[in-house]
Formats: structure tokens, C-alpha cells, sequence
């Protein structure tokens, strides 16, 4: 097996034929993407995402609305509608939307902006949840006010608890 076009392949793996260390190294690469990526977001870390979008601004916990539903049978596409009460006139519309979860890897699910053209301030979207969470979502105004909303969705695999 070994000739002018053969690695240099370490002492170790000397002795093998080639074939055999590829199959080691696709096995290898198959355990690492197997591997689950670990949850890291948490309801700290969702705030700090926050703080960093609006800064000191305290929002208040009004004018949005989160359809959602209260328990998903599986977190790989539930679909959430977020609507902002507004006139989206040219002097009082919604600037931004801001979606976010405190259970998934990160906290950041998106963030839309709109404007007064929008017509109404709603984004419908499906999202991927790993697990039982909260989704937060922030909207920001034309006028400097910030407003925030949060709500529970439970994620079940197979319909049992999650």
C-alpha cells in the first residue's frame, strides 16, 4: 500500500493500510457531528442579549402580543405570530422586532425592522426550540419607547415532557 502518492502517515498508523485509516478519521468526524450542541443560552444570558440591543432602556410590558402555543410535540418548526399594537403612521410606528429564547443555544432568534409602510406590526416566522423555554420578544418604537413580552412554550418529544 505504500507508494509514490501514500501519506506520511505517523508510527502509529504505519502499519495500517490507508483505507483503514480513512475509515478511523471518517468515524471520528462522524462522533463530532453526532455530537449534540449544548443549550448555553439561560434567561441571564437572553437579558444581557437584550440589554445589548436597547441598552439602559426599561421596557414596558405592554402593546405585544405572542401567539404561541403552550406545548410544541416537537421543537423543530413551531410556528409564533408576534403583533405590536401601533397606528404605523409616519409619526408613531414600530422601528423593530426583536425575537428571542432562553433555552437554545443562543438566545437570538432574529430581529425584523418595519416601518410605518408595513401596514401592521406583525411578523409571523417558525422557529427551532431545543427544549421547554421562554421566548421573549422587544419591540422598539419611533419614539424611543422599548416594550417587551414573554411566553412559555413547553417542547415535548413524542408527547412526552421536555
Amino acid at each position: 500500500m505504500h507508494g509514490p502518492h501514500s501519506a506520511d502517515l505517523s508510527s502509529s498508523t504505519q502499519n495500517l493500510p490507508r483505507r483503514d485509516v480513512l475509515k478511523m478519521a471518517g468515524a471520528g468526524l462522524a462522533v463530532l457531528t453526532l455530537v449534540p450542541f449544548e443549550a448555553s443560552a439561560t434567561p441571564e444570558s437572553t437579558l444581557a442579549a437584550i440589554k445589548k440591543l436597547i441598552g439602559s432602556k426599561a421596557p414596558k410590558q405592554s402593546r405585544i402580543k405572542i401567539n404561541l402555543l403552550d406545548i410544541a410535540e416537537n421543537g423543530s418548526t413551531v410556528p409564533m405570530t408576534v403583533h405590536v399594537e401601533s397606528p404605523m403612521s409616519e409619526a408613531d410606528y414600530v422601528k423593530s422586532v426583536h425575537l428571542f429564547a432562553d433555552g437554545n443555544p443562543l438566545p437570538d432568534i432574529g430581529s425584523f425592522n418595519l416601518g410605518p409602510h408595513n401596514g401592521k406590526a406583525q411578523i409571523s416566522v417558525r422557529i427551532r426550540l431545543a427544549k421547554t423555554q421562554h421566548i421573549v420578544a422587544v419591540a422598539e418604537m419611533s419614539n424611543g419607547e422599548t416594550f417587551i413580552a414573554r411566553r412559555k412554550i413547553k417542547i415535548t418529544i413524542g408527547g412526552c415532557g421536555g
